[in-house]
């Protein structure tokens, strides 16, 4: 009986375990916390918004978007949406996001856990590895002062985000010694800092808006949402998806920029439509104009920066005034200093060249029989259950290899 040891716990490594383990195939599963698919607990505020109804390659960044086409494909997807079915996970689709019908992560991670135990795979946790060593054909695992010796390894470890749910890089240094090439890893899915004074005014409001990120003054991308303004800067879904751009921008000594459009709602110029919303309610100062559609709040912020009295009347502004008073608010700049960092970050981009691994079957085409799964993977993408969608491909892809399923 050959053996196979799996190092992570998350979901692509028990989705690894759950297709390699057979009658042929001994399967052990380390993971460093003392359960496992703790991170998979917090996903989506506990709620586990698991998969999507719509896939293409736009919803994910890799230097590799070829390969991306290849993991994404209809096939793969179905197979998946298959697999939770035989394990009598039921759904529900809200705004095209799937969850638990439970809206409980524990649904999730009782059927994954239950189905692996079922399968036959060896879960020992509070399993650190500390070294793995390749001689000729076989691989020495380090874990807790035992040697363990197997004929297949899996790295399933996660990437740097997040790390009080167990991720500390360590994968980057296992695939570095195997001399595979990383991408560097920086922040995703993460919360924007600024240097701005009026943050502490705006803290805590919510808007629906449309925010554009510029890197040097050139437009690099937008999304449409909700956004929380806060102390620090910027946070929310829109945020979120841009945010590994930022990342990668910031560590590359770009000048990063967000810019908000807060009436994402008015379809003609905003100045026009300012001078008739004004002309309609002619009674109103300035504040209670913007009270008609924005928070309070943002309101005075907006005021504030347009250096106008709250209490002045539109009419009486001057033409600079109003055309800046526009401006602001179809286009507010945050310049952007930092993130959040790893330990807010919900996942990572980089990781491991995509273009290194054998798609089909997760496979490392530098060394045989090591397979990479997961958020180590050079492979991000946005909210919305897609991130996880790459743990459940490749680890599907993963086990069917190792325990010689056909496709």
């Amino acid at each position: 009986m050959k053996k196979t040891v799996i190092i992570g716990g998350g979901p692509s490594g028990i989705l690894t375990g759950i297709f390699a383990s057979n009658r042929n195939q001994q399967v052990i599963l380390l993971e460093r916390n003392p359960i496992i698919l703790k991170k998979l607990l917090l996903t989506g505020s506990g709620k586990c918004n698991f998969f999507n109804e719509v896939y293409n390659p736009s919803c994910y960044s890799s230097e590799d978007m070829d390969q991306v086409e290849r993991l994404l494909s209809s096939y793969y997807l179905q197979n998946v949406r298959d697999f939770f079915d035989s394990i009598g996970l039921v759904s529900q689709v809200r705004n095209g996001h799937y969850y638990p019908y439970t809206f409980q992560a524990s649904t999730m991670e009782k059927l994954l856990r239950e189905e692996a135990i079922h399968k036959g795979v060896e879960i020992r946790t509070n399993s650190c590895v500390t070294k793995i060593v390749k001689k000729k054909k076989m691989f020495y695992v380090t874990c807790n002062d035992e040697v363990i010796t197997c004929d297949n390894l899996v790295l399933a470890c996660g990437s740097k985000a997040f790390p009080k749910t167990g991720s500390d890089g360590m994968g980057y240094q296992f695939l570095r010694k195997f001399s595979h090439k990383i991408v560097p890893p920086v922040p995703a899915l993460v919360q924007l800092e600024g240097e701005e004074k009026y943050f502490k005014d705006w803290d805590g409001v919510r808007a629906e808006v449309r925010v554009s990120l510029y890197e040097d003054n050139e437009f690099k991308a937008s999304e449409e949402g909700e956004i929380q303004l806060t102390s620090y800067g910027l946070s929310g879904i829109c945020i979120f998806n841009l945010s590994h751009l930022v990342s990668r921008g910031l560590r590359n000594k770009h000048q990063e920029e967000i810019r908000i459009n807060f009436v994402p709602f008015v379809d003609i110029p905003v100045l026009s439509f300012l001078d008739d919303y004004a002309s309609r309610n002619s009674y109103k100062n300035t504040l209670e104009l913007l009270e008609g559609f924005l928070n309070t709040k943002l309101a005075n912020v907006i005021l504030e920066r347009s250096f106008i009295n709250p209490y002045e009347f539109y009419k009486n502004l001057n033409n600079d005034k109003k055309s800046l008073l526009a401006k602001n608010l179809e286009s507010f700049a945050v310049p952007i200093i930092d993130t959040k960092g790893f330990t807010s970050s919900q996942i990572c981009a980089g990781g491991v060249r995509l273009n290194e691994i054998n798609i089909d079957t997760m496979e490392s085409k530098l060394v045989p029989h090591l397979y990479v799964v997961g958020e180590l993977l050079d492979m991000n993408g946005k909210c919305g259950g897609y991130n996880l969608t790459l743990c459940w491909i490749s680890g599907m892809l993963a086990g069917k290899s190792i325990g010689g399923q056909d496709d």
